[in-house]
């Protein structure tokens, strides 16, 4: 049974129209990818047995271009390859970004190294060790993402992104569209904002939450890059959250005043273990719930969990083609 028949079985009993399924091209599609380095090669786990590379057709072909070309850079340089263990690619607009992980202390020595090879591939490399970071140039990537009324993102080497550059965009759409009477918006796990900025143009009022630091960090840049004036961020878990509607008070929350809010939809796009039992509660409190997941099993538990909801609209992202692996995103509205 192929991931889609079985995802259309699974969920049928919460949602019996057809469902739409958004393919990715089969190569070409990841805008970010992570490797181990040994050997002069590329390594990945692949059904537990650890694979050598020289080149991936997964990842965009901005990176695809300069896979081998760098193997080759590093196997001329003993500084650069010496207690080397991981590479990690990013890519936006064709601009790439390169993290070059270490076992050992990095120095200027390294540093004018790298930016030698950076030179010669075109690219930006970021060293790594513990507790350093060098950068031959840039250390973050800007993207102008393309939907009706384009906006900015950042990332840098290690803030959560979403890694398929085709669908990105339509997930952001088919979100939309699932907007109806919009008042104020609540967002838990708004990483750097992919869904928080373009959703600020439909709702009067937005809090979004998150509690990785850098994510933070990224959607505040993009907050005033794309001049939006109607959202406050915090930086507290998802479990800080609702002890906030509990009462509780947190610094991190300011003068953020929750009931000074009036949330027709909350978004939430959880980790792949899904929403925790609290998490579900203080989501009984709202009439409409917009659910981007990464994983069919846990949004299926999470949907039994929410019993006084039924799917209202739903569709499957396929972000990560020839994998087991498949993205949902679906308006729950309370009955």
């Amino acid at each position: 049974m192929n991931k889609f028949i079985k995802v259309k079985k699974s969920l049928s009993k919460y949602y019996n129209k057809d469902i739409n399924i958004n393919l990715s091209p089969a190569t070409g599609y990841r805008a970010r990818c992570e490797f181990g380095y040994k050997d002069n090669c590329y390594t990945m786990m692949d059904n537990g047995k650890k694979v050598f590379l020289t080149t991936f057709n997964l990842p965009h072909q901005s990176i695809q271009n300069i896979m081998e070309p760098l193997l080759k850079e590093i196997q001329l340089n003993l500084l650069i390859k010496k207690k080397l263990f991981q590479i990690n690619f990013r890519t936006a607009h064709d601009v790439v970004l390169v993290t070059l992980i270490y076992h050992k202390e990095l120095d200027s020595d390294w540093l004018e190294n790298a930016k030698i090879i950076a030179s010669n591939l075109n690219i930006h490399i970021i060293g790594r060790s513990r507790k350093k970071l060098l950068a031959t140039g840039i250390s973050e990537l800007e993207e102008l993402i393309d939907v009706d009324n384009p906006y900015y993102l950042y990332q840098d080497d290690k803030t959560f992104y979403q890694p398929n550059k085709y669908l990105m965009s339509k997930m952001v759409e088919f979100s939309l569209s699932l907007i109806d009477k919009p008042k104020d918006l609540l967002e838990l796990y708004c990483g750097s904002g992919t869904f928080t900025i373009p959703m600020s143009r439909c709702f009067n009022k937005v809090f979004a939450t998150e509690n990785n630091r850098a994510s933070i960090t990224y959607l505040n840049k993009s907050i005033n890059k794309n001049k939006v004036t109607n959202v406050l961020q915090s930086r507290i878990s998802d479990t800080e959250l609702t002890e906030a509607f509990n009462g509780r008070k947190f610094r991190r929350m300011g003068e953020i005043n929750l009931s000074d809010y009036d949330f027709s939809h909350v978004l939430v796009d959880p980790p792949r273990s899904g929403l925790n039992e609290n998490v579900t509660d203080i989501l009984n409190k709202f009439k409409n719930i917009i659910y981007i997941s990464c994983n069919p099993e846990t949004f299926e538990r999470d949907i039994m969990n929410l019993k006084d909801y039924k799917v209202k609209k739903l569709e499957v992202f396929d972000q990560f083609s020839n994998t087991p692996h498949l993205e949902l995103v679906a308006l729950l509205t309370k009955v």
